[in-house]
């Protein structure tokens, strides 16, 4: 992106939390919260889905690009501000203002360092992935007494042999970038700090077809079941929200801050 008439960035004394760039028809969206490895809140939130907005109003926009600043993709949600009643969840919208967001437009997934939960539930939300070969995925949810109702559950199944989609969701253990290439996750690998660099490439490649052409088949491939993503969700929200406000959904939580095990009474 060396282009700098077509590239927009905020200035460096600008203290938001998601910043754009734009270059021959793709919007590269940028989490810029290092300090807190990218973990979304809800200014955050509210700031990726004005992003996406833009990245769907557009029609000079052919595609996306979502990372995040720092080597890390994101560490998910901002637990500190979650708990002080900062949700990072927009009706309608979902984690991040992206994970339930029914978008017109393809989005590339640049992925360095972790993708923890939330993290790598945007990452799913997105239609490619670009991982460096060191980068982490997680959905350690279910350790906590808790599901990834984000599209954890919806999303990795359709991306993932189901056998495998099944054990990341139930052991919470993480998936390394390697693996997840190897099982068609991740589109392409990348050395560390090259993410970007790729994923814009890609897009760039994507951005010079017709725009319609490629709105029309994403829309095709996103509808291609008579249960869409929405409909799964509605499912799913059925299923898991006794989950969400079990007993062991808060010691899950307790536990976690207060590091230790935690003791399941399965109610």
């Amino acid at each position: 992106m060396t282009d700098s008439a077509a590239t927009h960035t905020a200035p460096e004394t600008d203290d938001r939390t998601v910043h754009t760039q734009e270059h021959d028809g793709v919007l590269v969206i940028i989490i810029d919260r290092p300090k807190v490895r990218n973990a979304v809140d809800g200014a955050t939130a509210r700031a990726l889905a004005d992003a996406l907005d833009l990245l769907d109003a557009r029609h000079d926009l052919v595609i996306g690009v979502l990372t995040g600043a720092g080597g890390t993709f994101s560490a998910g949600m901002d637990l500190k501000a979650y708990a002080s009643g900062d949700t990072p969840v927009i009706p309608g919208r979902g984690f991040a203002g992206l994970t339930r967001f029914q978008r017109r437009t393809p989005l590339i997934a640049a992925v360095e360092g972790w993708a923890l939960g939330g993290g790598t539930e945007m990452a799913l939300a997105c239609d490619l992935i670009v991982a460096a070969q060191d980068a982490t995925f997680g959905l350690p949810e279910v350790t906590h007494g808790l599901v990834p109702p984000e599209g954890g559950i919806v999303r990795l199944p359709e991306r993932l042999p189901r056998n495998i989609a099944l054990e990341v969701l139930l052991t919470g253990d993480p998936l390394p970038a390697r693996r997840a290439e190897q099982l068609g996750l991740v589109n392409h690998l990348t050395a560390p700090g090259e993410t970007l660099t790729r994923a814009v490439e890609l897009a760039g490649r994507i951005a010079r077809n017709a725009p319609l052409s490629v709105a029309a088949i994403r829309r095709v491939v996103e509808e291609r079941s008579g249960l869409g993503d929405q409909d799964t969700f509605r499912l799913q929200d059925q299923i898991v929200a006794p989950v969400l406000a079990s007993q062991d959904a808060q010691e899950g939580a307790r536990a976690f801050t207060e590091k230790r095990p935690p003791h399941w009474q399965g109610r």
